[in-house]
This record gives C-alpha cells, structure tokens and sequence, in this order.
C-alpha cells in the first residue's frame, strides 16, 4: 500500500494481514477439534488430521476465501470448503461442530487483536520510557506554558513530558488490561444454546479458551458486542492520548518558537520544493492516525444495537473498523516512539521565547491579588503589547506597584524560574508512578 508509511508501521501489521487473519480462523477450528477430543465428542485422530492439514494457511487460496464472503455473508464457509477439501472424511465431519460462522469469526478477531497489541503495548511502553527521560532531563528546564494557543504562564517541558508519560502510560495499562481481560472466544453455536454438544458445550468451550488463550467468557456474546466496544475504546482513547503528544512535538517544531525537533537521517521531513523545511513527519504520521480514529469508534459503538440472536449487518460493520482501528493504533505507536526518540530539545530557545508579559500573573500575586492589582497589571500589559515597551518599565512608572515592590520585589515576580508552583513535585509524582510500575 503506497501510504503504508503513514498507516501501516509497526511489526503488528504482520498480524493485521489477511493472511494473518486466515491464520486465526484455522486456529480457532483446529482448536474447536482438540476441545472437542478432549472431551470425547470427536476422535483424536481427526483432530490432529484437521491440525496438519490447516498447519500453513499460506497454502490456502486467500482471494477466492474473500470472493465467497459476497455470496455466504462471511467467510467461514469458503475456508470450511477448502480445508474439507484437504482432509478425510471423519476429520470433515468434525471440522466446526457446533459452532457457528459469527464463533469463528469473533473469536478469530479477538485472537487478531491480542496478537497485534502485543507489539503496540511494547512501542507504547517505549514511548513511554522515552517520555520518562525527557521529564526527567528536563525536570527543570523553564518554557512557557500556553493556553489557547497563548503564552500563559511558565512551566517546565519536563512537566509537559511527564504529561505525556501520565496519558501514554494509561493507554499502555488500558489496551494491556483489554488484551488479558477483554478479548474472550466466542462460541454459542446457531442461537447461543450450544444445542449441537448437548450437555457438554460449557467444557467445550472453556477448553477452546485454554488453548487459544483467551479469556472464557461467561455467555455467549453474538450480539452483546460490549467486548469489540470495550477494544475500540481503548484504541480510540490510546490513538486520541498519543495525538495530543503529536500535536505539541508540531507545535513545538514550528520555525517561529523551534523548541523541540525531530533529528535523524539528513532527508527526514524534507520538502520537495523546500529546501529549509524539516516537517516533524514521525509526529505528522500519529496525528493523521489518530484523526482516522473517532469515526471508526463510533462505527462499532453505532453497532452495538443489534437484533435478536444475530444481527444483518451491525455485526458485520465491525470487522473492517476493528481491524482498521488495530492498525492505525500501532502504526501511530511506532511512528511515536521514533519520533519521541528523535526528539532534540532547545531549552536555551524555550527560555529565550518567553515573553515577559507571561509573569503578569505572578505579578497580580505578588501585589496580594485582588481586583486592584489585576486592573493595574492588566494595563501595563496592554500598554506593553501596543507600545512594545518593557512590562517592567511600566509597572514600575505605577506608583502603586512600585511602592508595594519595588524594583527588587517586581524582578523577582518577573522571574520565570521562581513561578513554577509544584511543577517539579508534579513530575516527580509521575515519574514514581512509571518505576513503580517497573518501568522507571
């Protein structure tokens, strides 16, 4: 795919192919032939036949498996039909009994995915500890802090890194806890009875879970899709937490502030006209994935509402946005921890760009506070900006301010560095969190 730079990094997408899928629809039948053999419901023989015969899902015609999905509702059947076609007839007759399509292809989506978020939580939990350096570097590192876009007060950039450790860190746990937790076989047969293993479909399909590891799931769930929500959630909240650290490395790389930047190779962010340009393109990636990810929530929550026993086409809906979200997910994961690893932080430039009406609001505190002091700092402000005077200069004309603080005091509440409030205590806080979690 000829944007697969963008949206289709990682090591994850190996398990987003359609390979990969065919893949965990075979494992799941093999699987279902070995619970079943265990519990004496099918001959051991057939199972292990069923498992040599589905042991390559490259020998599998992929292309024709997709076209049948136009004619059979899923793809199920045409798998079904072409491993028949490699095996006995004993291991055919064994081959799904007493699933249905709906359990193949959930528990094949569910097996997908904890495959793929093995590899987003390792790129997550790097970005993560590439954010717990930076907190800590820059610890003390002045800049200004910006509130709608605005120089607001200061702060410090290992602050703002250890906010992005705090929310990285909470996708990180949220799509782990989802992998171990949330992500259960499906298997109910045609309505969810298991009718077909009369009073042995409970161990059947704890057995399955075994050995798929996968979570056994109390009921069947064919149209309670709180499982394939609860997974979008995730990804949704993890892409949306990684594009806010995309939007502020943007920011920060712009010519007119240039306070961090991507590195790496000469030629990385290049324009083709340009020759100046140095676009911070692994940020630029997560954003354009993270931008893709509130519709596709929606599409699986829109989803939810569904018919009876199984629903024509809500369930269907889900298969392209779940696996679509999984790829966005680690793509933006990889481009993320590159681009965090890439990062070079200019604190001299965070300190040079500070304007000096960003103290306005510890002057007022210095003052004591109150309408009084906001009036008059608010209007030396406004003087500054028009008049492009120093704020110092005059607040320091007000015989009010001047009397309250003088030249000393007034310099003093103008210092960036001694405005911090918890700052410092604050990164502290989240870098303890990060080690005891193991990680710091």
């Amino acid at each position: 795919m000829i944007f697969s730079g963008t949206y289709a990094r990682g090591v994850a997408q190996e398990q987003l192919s359609d390979e990969a899928f065919v893949r965990a629809m075979l494992d799941v039948e093999v699987a279902l032939a070995r619970a079943l053999a265990r519990h004496g419901l099918a001959e051991t023989a057939a199972a292990e036949e069923l498992a040599q015969a589905c042991g390559d899902a490259a020998v599998f015609d992929i292309d024709a498996i997709g076209a049948s999905v136009a004619e059979k509702g899923t793809p199920v059947p045409g798998l079904l039909a072409a491993i028949r076609a490699r095996v006995s007839a004993q291991a055919g007759t064994t081959l799904h009994r007493g699933a249905t399509s709906q359990d193949v292809v959930d528990t094949a989506m569910m097996l997908v995915a904890r495959r793929a978020l093995s590899p987003v939580v390792a790129d997550l939990t790097g970005a993560c500890a590439v954010s717990a350096e930076l907190a800590r570097e820059h610890r003390g590192s002045v800049m200004a802090g910006r509130t709608l876009l605005q120089q607001a007060a200061p702060i410090t950039f290992g602050l703002k890194a250890a906010l992005w450790l705090d929310a990285l860190q909470r996708a990180r746990d949220d799509l782990a806890a989802v992998r171990e937790n949330a992500l259960a076989v499906q298997f109910g047969g045609a309505v969810g009875t298991l009718a077909v293993l009369g009073d042995r479909g409970l161990e059947v399909a704890a057995e399955l879970a075994r050995l798929l590891e996968l979570t056994s799931a109390r009921t069947p769930w064919h149209t309670n899709r709180w499982r394939p929500a609860q997974l979008a959630s995730a990804l949704g909240c993890a892409l949306g937490s990684m594009g806010k650290v995309a939007r502020d490395v943007t920011l920060l790389a712009q010519t007119e502030v240039v306070e961090a930047t991507e590195s790496g190779q000469p030629g990385r962010g290049g324009s083709s006209t340009m020759p100046q340009k140095h676009n911070p393109v692994g940020a630029i990636a997560v954003l354009a994935c993270a931008h893709r990810a509130p519709a596709l929530v929606a599409s699986i929550f829109a989803s939810m509402v569904q018919e009876h026993e199984r629903a024509a086409g809500a369930w269907q809906a889900e298969w392209g946005p779940v696996l679509e979200l999984l790829s966005l997910a680690a793509s933006a994961a990889a481009s993320l921890r590159e681009a965090l690893e890439l990062l070079e932080v200019d604190p001299v430039r965070m300190r040079e760009n500070i304007d000096e009406l960003v103290m306005a609001e510890s002057v007022v505190t210095a003052l004591g506070g109150g309408a009084a002091a906001q009036k008059w700092v608010q209007q030396a402000a406004r003087a500054s900006w028009h008049e492009r005077r120093p704020l110092r200069d005059l607040l320091l004309e007000q015989p009010d301010v001047a009397e309250r603080l003088g030249a000393e005091g007034l310099d003093h509440a103008l210092d960036p560095a001694a405005y911090l409030g918890v700052a410092e205590q604050l990164v502290d806080r989240v870098l303890d969190a990060f080690a005891g979690a193991g990680q710091g």
